[in-house]
């Protein structure tokens, strides 16, 4: 197929043209004029077309002849400075500049857009007691990501409600790149240590932090190897099941603090302290079923596998990963 990727140069869209181009696709990239990230793509056969998604012409451009969408690229939080007029702009008017470039292509077969796991409240006294069902929790935004990326989801389903566009929503959890896992900030003392609790804990000395609620109760995330949401967009390719559905993609479990700073402590030699928090604590995990019975997801990167990889990368191994 004849694929467009929008957002290529990040660590989903690049690992998810390398991937893409081994199964024989043709890849097409829309890049941001100022995104100097392209160079770690140089070695893959890709045609990259300069242009923004506020500009209606670009997209055009850029979606002409394809055959499939994959639109990933968006203003976020880990980027810009980012305002208000810049997440409407980029993100909702962008995915609407998108969906009418595409659903003027007589040859598209398949839109799938990228969302996050942003959209959900996640947060409150005792976290998440339930597994977060993506067709039961519905989108609560608190911020203007969140929020205009619960816009963009709804942009996409209308398509396929109001045009049969075949379109799909894929929201990402937290997505770690090579080598990224093992320095998450969370798990680090020295990066915690503005906290009010952690402050006086900090000599200057570098730990890991296993935070606890105040109950005692370890923390718990569900998070994503690179590799496998590149897995999860590949495998919703092409599948009729997807089309005007939203999907929750992550890593194959969730971990718990208990069980993922003693791994990294006994694997770097770096000692742990445990520490107990006040404030709502990090407490939730997806039910994956949904993609698992509609397209095959199958996850395989647990957090021991991602911690092995990302000290690995960090030691100057090739893990066939490419970075963010």
């Amino acid at each position: 197929m004849h694929i467009l990727i929008t957002g290529i140069t990040g660590r989903i869209g690049a690992n998810l043209a390398a991937t893409l181009m081994k199964d024989g696709h043709q890849i097409r990239g829309l890049v941001w004029e100022r995104d100097r990230r392209i160079e770690k793509l140089k070695h893959l056969d890709i045609e990259f077309i300069a242009g923004s998604l506020t500009n209606p012409e670009d997209v055009a451009s850029a979606v002409k002849d394809m055959e499939a969408v994959y639109h990933l690229g968006a203003a976020f939080q880990g980027g810009g400075p980012f305002d208000t007029k810049d997440y409407f702009e980029i993100n909702v008017r962008g995915t609407f500049n998108m969906l009418e470039a595409a659903r003027a292509e007589t040859n598209l077969k398949h839109f799938l857009l990228a969302s996050t796991d942003s959209v959900y409240r996640k947060s409150g006294p005792n976290g998440m007691a339930a597994s977060i069902k993506v067709d039961s929790n519905l989108p609560e935004p608190s911020n203007w990501y969140a929020l205009s990326k619960t816009m963009a989801e709804e942009l996409c389903i209308g398509y396929f409600r109001s045009h049969d566009m075949p379109t799909t929503v894929l929201r990402f959890s937290n997505t770690q790149g090579a080598g990224e896992f093992v320095n998450y900030g969370a798990f680090w003392l020295g990066k915690m240590r503005s906290r009010p609790e952690l402050k006086p804990l900090w000599t200057g000395d570098e730990k890991l932090v296993l935070c606890t609620d105040k109950n005692g109760r370890p923390w718990k995330k569900h998070m994503a190897d690179v590799r496998d949401i590149v897995h999860g967009c590949e495998s919703a390719l092409g599948k009729e099941t997807t089309f005007g559905e939203v999907f929750q993609l992550a890593g194959p479990s969730a971990f718990t603090w208990d069980e993922v700073i003693p791994y990294i402590s006994a694997q770097l030699d770096v000692p742990f302290i445990e520490a107990p928090l006040n404030g709502n604590p990090t407490y939730y995990e997806y039910d994956l079923s949904k993609p698992k019975e509609l397209f095959g997801f199958s996850p395989s990167y647990d957090f021991r596998r991602m911690v092995d990889d990302s000290i690995a990368f960090n030691n100057g191994l090739d893990i066939g990963v490419l970075p963010a």
